[in-house]
């Protein structure tokens, strides 16, 4: 017969539920929480969901996003406001257009109150925007948690000095480039873009900033296409999106 657990501790609120008297001689003490577990076969659990976990480093390659939280209404108000626009640039590519997106004033205030509330307190000095629509999410949650905003060009249109980094695209090589003045070693950045698809240009980004010695939190991108697995690009660094485009 089919046994299942169930771990009670001191911070669960059904615990003052429990019997005072000594429990029976089969149950397990674990070490960890001071939690104990009783095993029974007969009575079905409810369902519980986590919300709000975030995954640490050593996990970074589990996907993050906020669409699993289904309580959210704000989800699906963003996703259904993005529009899908097949065979463009090209035949054969599914566009996601966030200008739809822009034009939803309230689907947009929530794509940015999301992001906020997710680094507000993180003790993040950077957000890093990687042109263009980078430009368009990363001022706004910049100034809501108190950092500056970066922009991380392509080759030639930034006046000062420049860090350039070098990466590969499907078709050849581009460049990214940042202000050698813009950030300083030991600050702690967040990177910010509209889409994830092979994850080049966050890469980029990354290896820019850390050349530098500019810690970075955690990418952050609206929509995920995770069919051409980015994710994996950027190895142990964590990623963040609202929407997974299936």
């Amino acid at each position: 017969m089919l046994q299942r657990a169930l771990i009670f501790s001191s911070s669960n609120p059904i615990c003052s539920q429990l019997p005072t008297t000594a429990p029976p001689d089969n149950t397990v003490f674990p070490k960890r929480n001071g939690g104990w577990i009783i095993p029974f076969s007969s009575y079905q659990l409810p369902a519980f969901r986590l919300r709000n976990y975030r995954p640490s480093d050593s996990a970074a390659n589990r996907p993050n996003m906020a669409s699993q939280d289904e309580q959210d209404p704000r989800i699906s108000n963003i996703s259904s406001a993005i529009r899908v626009i097949p065979d463009f640039p090209k035949p054969g590519i599914i566009f996601q257009d966030i200008t739809t997106l822009l034009l939803d004033t309230k689907a947009f205030r929530d794509t940015i109150d999301l992001f906020v509330e997710r680094y507000r307190g993180k003790d993040i000095s950077v957000v890093a925007g990687i042109e263009a629509r980078g430009f368009i999410f990363g001022p706004p949650i910049a100034l809501a948690i108190g950092a500056k905003f970066v922009p991380m060009r392509k080759p030639n249109k930034l006046p000062g000095e420049v860090l350039s980094e070098e990466y590969s695209l499907e078709y050849g090589k581009d460049t990214m480039e940042m202000h050698v003045d813009a950030v300083k070693a030991g600050e702690r950045a967040l990177i910010i873009d509209d889409l994830v698809a092979t994850g080049g240009t966050l890469s980029a980004a990354i290896r820019l900033l850390e050349r530098v010695g500019v810690h970075v939190v955690e990418c952050a991108c609206v929509i995920e296409l995770p069919e051409l697995k980015g994710r994996e690009r950027l190895g142990e660094k964590p990623l963040f999106v609202l929407v997974s485009s299936t």
